[in-house]
């Protein structure tokens, strides 16, 4: 029955493997700013089953819609302009809770396929438990708790932890650290490339846990960026003069302060 379940839920867009969008050349005024508020995705069906979901999809349940509700309500206080999120089902659902908690209507989704989670290949699907042993058959560990270990302690970096993946998967499409880097990169630059055509100063983007780690992962020195990242949790960047700064990963702030709103409304 589980087989059923995960054949309906591994739904793989027929888009180009690997694509990254265009990053526009831009003689704009270098003088404008950009906050890009990007969030993980709502808790999915997959996510709580503890099973891979890269490229393959799924619902958000329950406590995933309720915790983006969270989220919606507390972004009120930001007048976004523009707003992204990729192919994936589970990131267009997250979008739509925060908009309609936003009160926002009639608004535009622009989808980037660089804003994907990464590409887990043959582990998709599969328990997370069993990508982590292969990962850590590859770095060297001693079994998945070291590796879960690491991870959680921000001391094992996105980039070895991805390549390690993809070295490990014998059907060769897991994408590697590069491949995951070179398309949110390339899709970050979009979204800064429009916003400052548009005039636009806040921008909210909907994508995956691992595909923004390693979009950030050169971006800052900060030792966040290696720890995983918690559902509807917020990654904050402001763009200013050719430099983009990585000012906020991880946050729950945002959850929190909404969940305490909703709550006394209520």
């Amino acid at each position: 029955m589980i087989k059923g379940l995960l054949a309906s839920l591994l739904i793989l867009s027929s888009a180009t493997v690997f694509s990254a969008e265009t990053v526009p050349a831009s003689d704009n005024n270098q003088d404008a700013s950009v906050t890009i508020w990007f969030a993980r995705h709502g808790k999915t069906l997959l996510n709580t089953l503890d099973r891979v979901q890269g490229w393959a999809d799924s619902p958000l349940t329950a406590d995933g819609k309720r915790v983006a509700e969270y989220l919606g309500a507390g972004l009120k206080g930001v007048a976004f302009d523009g707003y992204y999120s990729s192919d994936a089902g589970r990131q267009r659902e997250t979008m739509q809770i925060i908009v309609q908690q936003l009160g926002v209507k009639n608004y535009q989704l622009n989808e980037l396929i660089g804003l994907r989670e990464a590409c887990f290949g043959s582990f998709e699907g599969g328990f997370n438990r069993d990508m982590a042993a292969a990962a850590a058959r590859q770095l060297g560990l001693s079994g998945p708790e070291e590796l879960f270990t690491r991870m959680k302690a921000g001391t094992l970096t996105a980039e070895a932890s991805m390549n390690a993946l993809s070295h490990a998967d014998p059907s060769g499409i897991t994408e590697n650290y590069q491949q995951v880097k070179q398309r949110t990169q390339a899709a970050l630059h979009t979204i800064i490339n429009h916003a400052l055509k548009s005039q636009q100063k806040n921008v909210l983007a909907i994508s995956s846990g691992t595909a923004l780690q390693i979009m950030i992962s050169d971006l800052t020195d900060n030792p966040q960026k290696n720890k995983p990242l918690a559902n509807s949790a917020v990654v904050k960047l402001i763009y200013h003069q050719g430099k983009i700064d990585v000012t906020e990963i991880g946050t729950m702030k945002y959850v929190e302060a909404g969940k305490r709103s909703l709550t006394l409304a209520r």
